[in-house]
């Protein structure tokens, strides 16, 4: 039976859940608009981040709700990229990656996952498929003629690395995920030039940001104390 998350943050994650969820919510007043969709898209991704850093399961879960939110906002600036990155790959692996974590808990704690080192091999067959990948999308988003391509297909590298060593329960998943928070941050500028209403998704991926390097740092502790 998975446990109530809240019940084990620590002070500081309460803080730093707290500072996200303010700062994403005065972006969107200060915006002059409230987006419901994007509201709750920022504010489910702040919290899926600090359950993730802790090794939480429910951090998966709330992932899968996410990137059906995130999918949705994407879809109304076109940006394509995002869109099918997130409906298509980031939520199957979430969901792949909610049975992998049940499967692998660390010692009785079922909501904790048991961290997982990766072998040279594996590396090397992250990146082959990282790279097939990459350059698949290229093509896919060239032909739906996504706005700002580079960034676009670059923000599919760096998601699938994350995503599937996250999946693959190794802590370098958080810097894979800080990398395509850059790159996002880049995109949902470029969007917020042309309609203000998208300040919000620069406010949550600058919070993305924070977390997922907060989350490394939580992870190579862990993997101290699990031993790996």
């Amino acid at each position: 039976m998975l446990k109530n998350p809240f019940k084990t943050l620590r002070k500081r994650e309460w803080a730093l859940w707290c500072i996200s969820l303010f700062l994403v919510l005065a972006s969107n007043i200060l915006c002059g608009q409230i987006d419901i969709v994007n509201l709750a898209a920022t504010t489910l991704g702040v919290t899926a981040l600090i359950f993730i850093a802790r090794g939480d399961v429910w951090g998966q879960i709330l992932t899968v709700i996410f990137s059906i939110l995130y999918g949705v906002v994407s879809f109304r600036f076109r940006y394509w990229g995002e869109m099918i990155t997130y409906l298509g790959m980031t939520l199957p692996i979430a969901v792949m990656s909610i049975i992998t974590w049940l499967k692998n808990p660390y010692a009785e704690d079922r909501n904790e996952v048991k961290i997982a080192r990766m072998s040279k091999g594996g590396a090397v067959f992250l990146w082959v498929l990282a790279l097939s990948v990459t350059a698949m999308f290229f093509f896919i988003l060239r032909a739906f003629d996504t706005p700002n391509l580079l960034p676009s297909t670059l923000s599919v590298t760096t998601s699938f690395l994350a995503c599937y060593l996250l999946m693959m329960r190794n802590s370098h998943y958080a810097l894979a995920y800080a990398a395509n928070d850059v790159v996002l941050i880049v995109l949902w500028v470029l969007a917020a030039i042309s309609d203000l209403s998208y300040l919000p998704m620069v406010v949550n991926f600058l919070m993305f940001l924070i977390n997922d390097l907060y989350g490394f740092i939580s992870w190579k502790k862990r993997e101290k104390k699990q031993g790996v």
